[in-house]
C-alpha cells in the first residue's frame, strides 16, 4: 500500500513536535505497563513467579535490541517508514497480549511491544531532518524527555487500570494509543529527505542481536540463576565472544551496521559511556522508590502506602522531566550539552543523597524523586545533542539508536544489581520478606555514585569549539 505523504502546507513545528513526542511517550509507556501486575502474573497466567518475569524481560530485551538496528534501517529506507513499522509493532504486540491468558503469547506480545523503542531515536532524528536549526535543541530536549516521563506516568496509570479493571483493559488501551500515534505521523510528519545509499547488513544485525540477548539475559536474570551459575557464565562468555567477533566483522565491512570507528571517536565513546550511568541511576529510583513507599509501616521506616498511591507519589518526577525540556534546551545553548550533561548528572546524585538523609515520609522521597527526575530530564536532553554534534548527518539515526541501547544497557543492568541489593539486605516482617532501611541506604548510594561516574565520564568528551546548529536559540 502507498504510504500517504502530507500535502500542502507544511504543519506547524509545534504540532510536529507534539506528535513525535506523543510516540515517545507511549513507546517508553511500554517498559512500565505491566509493572503493577508482576505480583498477579504467576496467578493470571497460570506460571510460576521465575516464568512469569519474563513479560518484563522480553521487553527490555526487544526495545535494546531494535534500537541500534530500526537506527540504521531508517538511515537508509527512511526514518518515517521506520517509525510506523515500529508503531505497528507496538499494536501487534498489544493486540496479541489481549487477547491471551498464556504466557507464551504475553512473551511475545510484550516482545512485539518492545520493538516500539526505536520510535525514539528515530524521532530525535527526523527532527534534526525536518526542523528548522533554532528549533531543533528544544524539540530534541522534549523527545529525550519522553524516555523517562512515559514510564514515570505511566505507573500511576497502569495501577489504576489493574486496581479497577480487567488487565487485558491495558492493552487494549495501548494498541488504541499505538494506532492514534500511527495515524498522526502518517498525516502530519513528511519522510525525512536525509537517506544513506547503501546495503542493510543483515548478517551484522544477525550478529548484535544474538550478542545483545547473551550479554542482557544474564545482567536481567543473573539474581534469579545465580551470578555464578553455569548458564550464566556461559552466556555471559558467549556474548563476550560474539561480540568481539562482531565487532572485527564490523570494522572491516565498507557499509557497516554501526560505524565503530564513528562509535570510538571521544565524544561519542564516552558520551555512551556516561549514558548507561545516567541510565543506571533512572532505573534505580524506580525498583526502589515505590518498594520504600509500600513497605509496611511496621517496619518503622516503610509508609504503607497502596500500589497506586505509590504511584501517584512518583508520579511528579516524570512531569518535571517534561517541564525541564525548555530549560534544558537553553543551558545547552548557553553552555553546550556537554556542561549540561555534567549537571544532569550532579542533580541526579544530589537528589539521591538527599534520599539516603532524608526518607522517613512521602514528602521527603517525592522530593528526592523530583530532584533526580530533573537531573535526567537534563542529562537526557544533552545526551544526543552531544552525539548528533560529532557524527555524520547521514547516521544520525543510527548513532541516537546506539546511545538508546547504551541507556538500556544501563537500565537492565540496574535492575539487576538492584534486586540482588535488596535482596541480599532483606528482613522479615509478618512472615514477608522486605528490603532493609540499611539495604534502601545502600542502593541510593550506590546510584549516586553511578550518576557521579557519568559525571567524571562525561568530563573526558572534549568541549565543543562553537555552538551546534542543532542546538542554536530556542527563541
Amino acid at each position: 500500500m502507498r504510504m500517504v505523504k502530507p500535502v500542502g502546507r507544511a504543519p506547524s513545528p509545534r504540532i510536529f513536535v507534539v506528535v513525535l513526542a506523543t510516540c515517545g511517550l507511549v513507546a517508553s509507556f511500554m517498559q512500565t505497563l505491566v509493572v503493577p501486575l508482576i505480583p498477579a502474573f504467576p496467578r493470571l497466567l497460570d506460571t510460576t513467579p521465575s516464568d512469569a518475569s519474563w513479560v518484563v524481560t522480553a521487553t527490555l530485551i526487544a526495545g535494546a535490541v531494535v534500537m541500534p538496528v530500526s537506527g540504521r534501517l531508517g538511515d537508509l529506507y527512511g526514518k518515517r517508514r521506520l517509525l510506523l513499522i515500529s508503531l505497528g509493532f507496538l499494536v501487534a504486540g498489544s493486540v496479541v497480549s489481549a487477547l491471551t491468558s498464556s504466557l507464551a503469547l504475553m512473551v511475545v506480545g510484550r516482545g512485539l511491544q518492545g520493538c516500539a523503542m526505536g520510535a525514539i531515536p528515530l524521532g530525535i532524528s527526523i527532527m534534526r531532518d525536518e526542523l528548522a536549526p533554532e528549533r531543533v535543541g528544544a524539540a530534541i530536549s522534549v523527545m529525550s524527555s519522553t524516555l523517562g516521563v512515559g514510564g514515570a506516568i505511566g505507573l500511576p496509570v497502569s495501577a489504576l487500570v489493574a486496581q479497577n479493571a480487567d488487565w487485558h483493559v491495558l492493552f487494549w488501551a495501548s494498541a488504541g494509543l499505538g494506532l492514534i500515534c500511527g495515524l498522526l505521523i502518517l498525516f502530519v510528519v513528511p519522510e525525512s529527505p536525509v537517506k544513506t545509499p547503501a546495503p542493510f547488513d543483515y548478517l551484522g544485525a544477525l550478529g548484535l542481536t544474538v550478542g545483545l540477548v547473551c550479554l542482557l539475559l544474564p545482567i536481567v536474570k543473573g539474581s534469579e540463576w545465580g551470578w555464578g551459575s553455569g548458564r550464566t557464565l556461559a552466556f555471559g562468555g558467549s556474548a563476550l565472544v560474539i561480540l568481539l567477533v562482531w565487532g572485527a566483522y564490523q570494522l572491516r565491512r565498507r557499509d557497516p551496521l554501526v560505524d565503530l570507528r564513528v562509535s570510538a571517536r571521544r565524544p561519542v565513546l564516552f558520551t555512551n559511556l556516561a549514558s548507561i550511568m545516567i541510565g543506571f541511576a533512572l532505573y534505580s529510583m524506580a525498583l526502589s522508590f515505590p518498594q520504600l513507599l509500600q513497605a509496611p509501616a511496621s517496619t518503622g521506616y516503610g509508609l504503607g502506602l497502596t500500589m497506586v498511591q505509590a504511584g501517584l507519589c512518583l508520579a511528579p518526577n516524570g512531569l518535571v522531566m517534561f517541564m525541564l525540556s525548555p530549560v534544558s534546551a537553553r543551558l545547552i545553548e548557553r553552555y553546550g550539552p556537554r556542561t549540561t550533561l555534567m549537571v544532569g548528572a550532579t542533580t541526579i546524585a544530589t537528589g539521591y543523597v538527599f534520599a539516603t538523609v532524608l526518607m522517613d515520609n512521602a514528602v521527603e522521597l517525592i522530593t528526592a524523586s523530583i530532584i533526580i527526575g530533573g537531573g535526567v530530564g537534563i542529562a537526557y536532553a544533552a545526551m544526543p545533542a552531544l552525539i548528533m554534534g560529532s557524527v555524520p548527518v547521514t547516521e544520525t539515526a543510527s548513532a541516537n539508536g546506539l546511545n538508546s541501547l547504551m541507556r538500556s544497557v544501563g537500565t537492565s543492568t540496574s535492575s539487576a544489581v538492584m534486586a540482588s541489593m535488596l535482596a541480599s539486605l532483606a528482613i522479615t516482617v509478618g512472615g514477608v520478606s522486605v528490603p532493609s532501611a540499611a539495604g534502601f541506604r545502600l542502593s541510593f548510594v550506590v546510584a549516586a555514585g553511578a550518576a557521579l561516574l557519568g559525571l567524571v565520564l562525561t568530563a573526558f568528551v572534549p568541549k565543543q569549539r562553537q555552538p551546534e546548529p542543532l542546538v542554536a536559540s530556542v527563541h
